[in-house]
Formats: structure tokens, sequence, C-alpha cells
């Protein structure tokens, strides 16, 4: 691993001992260091998601709204935790798996429709059973 000019010993080290770490005991690092200082690890460019998934969907009244509710997650569980993670990406890990396995799950409320729409394709595409409300 290339060292950084103005990197600390302490820090070097600190990397070197996160980078041994399994992925597992990385999801409870990153979980305990949110709730010790009170903060996400929401990725910036979340808002740009659903900007996106918008613009694929087609056209509806922008007016209505919609609820999404996956009653069921399939055989293919994987497949619908990485659809939920794509559609809400402030959901981690461990709440997408539990959301497939406390169905019905509400995934969106009040979304506009073509978010909705585009939101049901994605579960739907991954093995997912889902209604509009």
């Amino acid at each position: 691993m290339a060292e950084e000019k103005n990197t600390s010993a302490k820090v070097t080290k600190l990397i070197e001992e996160i980078s041994a770490l399994s992925v597992l005991e990385l999801s409870e690092l990153v979980t305990a260091l949110q709730d010790k200082f009170g903060v996400s690890a929401m990725p910036v460019a979340a808002a740009a998601a659903p900007a996106a998934a918008a613009e694929a969907a087609p056209a509806a009244s922008e007016s209505s709204t919609q609820t999404v509710v996956m009653t069921a997650s399939g055989a293919n569980k994987i497949a619908v935790i990485k659809a939920l993670r794509e559609i809400n990406q402030n959901l981690g890990l461990k709440e997408a798996k539990d959301m497939t396995d406390a169905v019905p799950a509400t995934i969106l409320e009040n979304a506009k429709a073509e978010d909705a729409k585009a939101a049901a394709e994605k579960l739907k595409a991954a093995g997912a059973t889902v209604e509009l409300k």
C-alpha cells in the first residue's frame, strides 16, 4: 500500500489493521463508528440516483404519489437486497436483509409515481413480489 507523505505512524498502523479485517468485521466497525459519532456513511451521490431512476421510468402524473410494498422477497434474496440498497442508499446491508425477512415491508412511501414504478421494476427484476398502492 502506497503511503502518503503526511500520514502519521498512528494512522498508517490503523490503515494496516483495518485492511486485515473481514467484510463482516468492517461492517461492524462502520456501525460502531456511526453509533459512536452519530453520523451516517451515506454516499454523497445518493441524491443523484433517484433523479436518474425518474428519468428512466415512463412519464406519469407528477401529482400522484404511490407506496411500494414488498410482499415476498423471492428465492434470490441477495439480488433483492442489492436492489433495495440501490433504491434506498441509506440502507445498510443488515437493514436491507431485515426487510427481505420481514415481509410485507414498505420500501417507499408517498413517492412520485415514476420513482415508485422504477423501484418496483428493480425489485421485480431481482425476483421480489411487489405491490404499488
